[in-house]
């Protein structure tokens, strides 16, 4: 039966759960009212995914509550406690600093998920901060996790966008937004960190048996079920990573307070997608070691996980020797589960049938892009249309990557890899179109959006939006949300929202 069929019609259904837990998981309190809110958006699709009524959402009973002006019925508004390592470094308190969790909903298959606010002002965990969003990290939030659930990425999800009416000052001035934010959990390998920080071992336990309750349910199925949580996150994190990689996605800021044991993407501050390949690409403005470059993710992705693992060793059940060997044993399966699930992706992309073999051919066309600087995107979708050709439009490929006797070799290589696959050339084109998108969240779009916004022109967030939400399929009439920027388009820099 569908749960939403026997809701009743109201804003919000809550079924909460983690405000059960004692006071020192949160700090309740309510969001700080906002002087004018306008709605920018709501997503209608996602709503009745959540058993909602988008209609009620975009009523002005609606816009005041996902501004935070109103707390709806059921809700327990909250900030969340958790610590983290930041770029490396520990931080013992962190907490949602700008962000309170409404409350829960159990959507149209059972699931529970978060409704949170962002951007909703001040949380004793501010440290000194507004707790207020600008419009630009909220449109840059919604556009890039909508997208990124489009491209088959699991990620939180944005169910509204309201303007403030307020002012946020930034670097400058800029007009303040509340963002709504979906998540199947808001939890953290920073929340693990908080509680083993202050030794507080009862804390963790609680803590991880609402996680595997909520998150990893099938774990209590385990021998241990805190190794079995450990196993599931490290599983869910290497897969998560590689589906990263194949879009070309820069996170950004990998720390461990934005490492969800949900395994889903969370926080989207100076993210980028990739427009010319290269491994070592970096665009946050605060990421002036390059730490969280693309090809630093799968590494500080293992170095994330290992944190967890030391919360979870007090409550293991073990001695403190075997504690650790588990522990170590179950995190160091990461790099076996991120390289199949990396090569999974990367064969799809290249449209080869079974994962034998490919690392040469996979790692040969990546050094391909990186010395011919071509587009990570246009690539791949240039070469998916090769599948059908039959050697038609190969040296102008072969051109686009260089036009050198390395470009022309790895092609052939190609071809006879693809030789060994009775697939029809169809079929296989059809599952490159699947795994190879036309469209991804161009920085400068992104850009171009937000500029237009803050004077007060949507059109084109609006146009984002619906393009982004169907990325592997053409998009003749939309050509210039699939091309590059041009080299005076280009975004060399992303920025953190605070």
């Amino acid at each position: 039966m569908n749960p939403c069929r026997t809701v009743r019609p109201r804003l919000f259904n809550f079924s909460n759960s983690y405000s059960e837990l004692p006071e020192r998981f949160y700090a309740r309190l309510r969001p700080t009212s906002v002087a004018k809110p306008g709605l920018i958006k709501v997503n209608r699709k996602l709503a009745e995914e959540l058993c909602l009524d988008p209609d009620m959402l975009e009523s002005n009973a609606g816009v005041a509550v996902l501004a935070g002006n109103s707390i709806p019925d059921g809700a327990v508004p909250l900030a969340m406690a958790y610590a983290g390592h930041q770029f490396g470094g520990w931080v013992p308190q962190l907490g949602d600093g700008r962000a309170i969790l409404l409350g829960e909903v159990i959507d149209q298959n059972g699931v529970r998920r978060d409704v949170q606010l962002k951007g909703s002002g001040p949380t004793p965990f501010s440290r000194m901060g507004d707790g207020r969003a600008w419009l630009g990290p909220v449109m840059r939030e919604y556009l890039v996790s909508e997208a990124m659930h489009a491209l088959g990425i699991p990620s939180t999800r944005s169910l509204a966008a309201v303007a403030t009416g307020e002012p946020v000052q930034r670097e400058r001035v800029y007009p303040g937004a509340v963002l709504t934010r979906v998540a199947k959990g808001h939890i953290r390998v920073g929340t693990f960190q908080y509680f083993l920080a202050r030794n507080d071992i009862e804390a963790l336990r609680l803590l991880a048996d609402y996680t595997i309750a909520r998150l990893h349910p099938d774990a209590f199925n385990s021998e241990n079920p805190i190794l079995g949580l450990l196993e599931r996150v490290v599983d869910g994190q290497a897969r998560l990573v590689a589906a990263w990689m194949g879009a070309g996605f820069i996170h950004g800021v990998m720390n461990t307070d934005n490492v969800s044991l949900a395994c889903e993407t969370i926080d989207f501050g100076p993210c980028a997608f990739m427009d010319n390949f290269h491994p070592h690409k970096v665009f946050s403005s605060i990421d002036h070691a390059g730490r969280y470059a693309f090809s630093n993710q799968p590494s500080v992705c293992h170095w994330n996980l290992a944190q967890f693992a030391t919360t979870l060793l007090p409550i293991l059940g073990l001695g403190k020797e075997d504690a650790i060997k588990v522990a170590t044993d179950a995190v160091n399966q990461f790099e076996d589960r991120f390289t199949e699930a990396w090569l999974t992706v990367f064969r799809r992309k290249l449209g080869l049938a079974v994962n034998k073999n490919n690392e040469s051919l996979i790692s040969g066309f990546l050094k391909l892009l990186a010395e011919s600087e071509a587009d990570f995107t246009v690539a791949f979708r240039r070469l998916t249309e090769l599948t059908a050709t039959g050697g038609k439009g190969d040296d102008a490929f072969v051109a686009y990557l260089g036009g050198n006797h390395a470009a022309r070799d790895w092609l052939s290589a190609w071809r006879q890899r693809l030789g060994q696959d009775r697939r029809p050339a169809s079929f296989r084109q059809r599952v490159m179109n699947s795994y190879n998108p036309a469209l991804i969240p161009r920085n400068h779009l992104i850009e171009q959006a937000i500029d237009e916004a803050v004077a007060g022109n949507f059109q084109l967030f609006h146009d984002l939006d619906r393009a982004w939400t169907a990325p592997y399929s053409d998009h003749p009439q939309s050509d210039r949300f699939t091309l590059p920027p041009t080299q005076e388009e280009v975004v060399c820099r992303t920025f953190c929202g605070t």
